[in-house]
């Protein structure tokens, strides 16, 4: 080989090894699925949740350019849930792909405790308005949006905070404010009804023994709908 032909091979091999360093791997195609068997005679079915990857398109304006957080950092979780009917029905939640199975088991926790829940519809569905997804006794998690009454992001921002049955379990202001006002009959705790969330139930145990805070131990403001581990 001359000069000039070993020349032109190490420039091409050089550009070459370049290439291939800046060339970013591709984003996770792949979905995952988190099943668990049923307990002998608890007439449920077995739980099934599927986890998948989400685009922008996807979450709608629940998410946009600025958020804390992209859609390649979040997962859409397909899960069984039993509604306020006993029966078995299908809800979808975004969360950050770092929580997604640990919120899939969680709920698997929930379903085979029976806890039961109304709906469970990702934010877009309500125009990604907080208030019209909470008097709809909607469950849900990620919503890029700032605190209740702040600036700051909250951790729903970040797909690392899930609101339960907002209805049975509303939202207290420092002022004695009720978010939903629909969910003023339920501000009185002493009440044990469906979809209720208390300290030391299924629900509570269910996310506090995997390190998620409760914000119906908070107080003030009280938040007995939300649980969140930043």
């Amino acid at each position: 080989m001359n000069l000039r032909t070993r020349v032109l091979a190490i420039i091409t091999f050089t550009f070459a090894a370049v290439g291939a360093v800046a060339v970013p791997a591709p984003a996770a195609t792949t979905a995952q699925t988190v099943e668990v068997a049923a307990p002998a005679g608890s007439g449920l079915a077995p739980y099934v949740a599927v986890i998948k990857p989400v685009t922008a398109e996807r979450l709608g304006n629940s998410w946009h350019a600025g958020c804390p957080v992209g859609p390649d950092q979040l997962r859409l979780i397909n899960l069984g849930f039993l509604g306020f009917d006993g029966a078995v029905h299908r809800g979808e939640l975004v969360v950050n792909a770092d929580r997604a199975t640990e919120v899939a088991r969680t709920f698997a926790d929930l379903y085979f405790g029976r806890f039961p829940i109304e709906r469970m519809e990702t934010v877009e569905k309500y125009n990604s308005d907080d208030d019209a997804s909470m008097a709809a006794n909607n469950t849900s998690a990620f919503n890029c949006r700032a605190i209740t009454g702040g600036t700051a992001w909250s951790n729903h921002s970040y797909g690392r905070a899930i609101d339960i049955n907002t209805v049975q379990n509303p939202y207290i202001s420092g002022s004695g404010a009720v978010y939903p006002p629909n969910g003023a009959p339920y501000v009185d705790r002493t009440q044990n009804l469906p979809g209720m969330i208390h300290a030391g139930d299924v629900t509570e145990r269910a996310f506090v023994s995997r390190g998620w805070t409760w914000g119906g131990s908070w107080d003030t403001p009280i938040d007995y709908q939300h649980f969140e581990k930043p």
